[in-house]
């Protein structure tokens, strides 16, 4: 119909023209008059209420980083090396003169989609493409996050969250790998959920201005923690994350955090605690004995938390003590025994145009076990760090940490292990 039109028109306007009986301001008018009705025709009937369908899949974004790192300079001892950390740090190896593969490691490749499905439905979905299974496998696909909030009410300031996800206890537990400044978290904190997931339901409550304030941290470089509500309390398998409940006991937890703006500054204090009851499922070793129910070993914590927000200088510390499993190489057993620990980090935000640069200093200690580790491997942690992050762009930063490390970790293959060393580690990191 539309063609039939304009040909017509274009027709009569030839005529018109040879015979100069239309003025440029006619053919201008009918021009314009065909345009809208073209228009017209293209744009759907939202009278009738019909609109444009709307489907779930269009309201999921997608976004990820990816971090490459290299560890191996200036090294003084191979020795040195953290587990939980990086797998490209160190060697665990027994041999006397054993040396760390410090090459190049791709530590995360992280993709997240998530949306708001639907008005009260939240979805979040994060695999990890450079997963460390096992010693010298690198880079296998596993699930880290996968999860739904559902929310009670218009401003989503109730909701509960169903599926593996972050536990809610320390915050730096609670930040993005992506936002950190330091390479690692620390020990103390860290050793209380490997991975910081587990897979449970957890109700979290925050006002809407908060929320926004939550964002606001991460959104503007100040480092912070994302929303993970004022208060927290849920329950989980407590068997870390991507692994079947190794009992029928779940574990508890609550949180309680806050951030309050005094002038110009930005503070969050926060109290967090769980208990529970771990599962050995093929951590302990031939030989070792498990004093107590191997599948019931109490699991227990409570921490706090200080956050000075960096505008322009910002400290971040926190502590916590608590009961869980621990070899004792005295006796060649694991034990249910009294752990403790923290950090202190410093740091400064300093802008330079659209650049951003983030010198800091960090202390931390832990004297106690790590369940998840072989035989429930025994930690004291006396580790300090220097460095600085650079973000000359939003898509790129580099983070050069050199790190003087005192760590001594038994196990039954290494019951007298105090290791010493220092080393420079660089991280470049993509955010796209």
């Amino acid at each position: 119909m539309i063609k039939r039109t304009i040909m017509a028109v274009l027709v009569l306007l030839t005529c018109g023209a040879n015979a100069q009986e239309l003025n440029k301001q006619d053919v201008k008018n009918e021009v314009m008059r065909i345009l809208d009705s073209i228009n017209k025709a293209k744009l759907p009937d939202t009278k009738s209420g019909g609109g444009i369908e709307e489907h779930w899949y269009d309201k999921i974004s997608l976004r990820g980083y990816a971090q490459i790192r290299y560890n191996g300079l200036f090294s003084t001892n191979d020795k040195v090396s953290c587990d939980q950390c990086d797998k490209s740090w160190g060697t665990t190896s027994t041999a006397p003169d054993a040396k760390a593969n410090n090459g190049l490691f791709i530590r995360r490749a992280r993709l997240v989609f998530s949306g708001q499905v639907h008005p009260n439905v939240f979805f979040y979905f994060q695999p990890d493409f450079a997963s460390s299974p096992g010693s010298g496998l690198n880079n296998f696909v596993q699930i880290r996050d996968l999860y739904f909030d559902v929310s009670f009410d218009k401003k989503r300031e109730y909701r509960v969250r169903i599926g593996q996800s972050k536990i809610p206890y320390g915050f730096e537990n609670m930040q993005s790998s992506s936002q950190r400044l330091a390479l690692d978290r620390a020990d103390a904190i860290n050793s209380s959920i490997a991975n910081e997931r587990d897979l449970g339901v957890f109700f979290y409550w925050a006002p809407a201005e908060i929320r926004k304030r939550f964002e606001m941290l991460v959104k503007d470089g100040l480092k912070g923690s994302g929303d993970f509500g004022v208060f927290a309390l849920g329950a989980y398998n407590g068997q870390i994350a991507n692994k079947i409940d190794g009992n029928r006991d779940l574990n508890v937890v609550a949180r309680v955090t806050y951030p309050f703006v005094i002038g110009n500054q930005i503070i969050e204090p926060g109290i967090q605690a769980y208990t529970g009851k771990w599962a050995f499922t093929g951590e302990i070793s031939s030989g070792v004995v498990v004093n107590g129910d191997p599948k019931y070993i109490k699991d227990e914590r409570i921490g706090a938390t200080f956050v000075l927000y960096p505008k322009p200088f910002g400290i971040q510390t926190e502590y916590n003590i608590g009961t869980g499993p621990r070899y004792n190489p005295a006796t060649n057993s694991v034990d249910v025994s009294d752990l403790n620990g923290g950090y202190v980090l410093l740091n400064y935000k300093w802008d330079i145009k659209k650049q951003h640069i983030y010198p800091f200093a960090k202390f931390q200690y832990y004297d106690g076990g790590k369940k998840y580790e072989k035989d429930a491997r025994s930690y004291v942690v006396r580790d300090y760090s220097l460095g600085v992050e650079w973000q000359p762009i939003k898509a790129f930063e580099l983070v050069a940490e050199y790190v003087i490390a005192d760590r001594t970790f038994e196990d039954s293959a290494i019951p007298v292990n105090r290791q010493q060393g220092n080393l420079l580690r660089l991280q470049a990191q993509f955010n796209f």
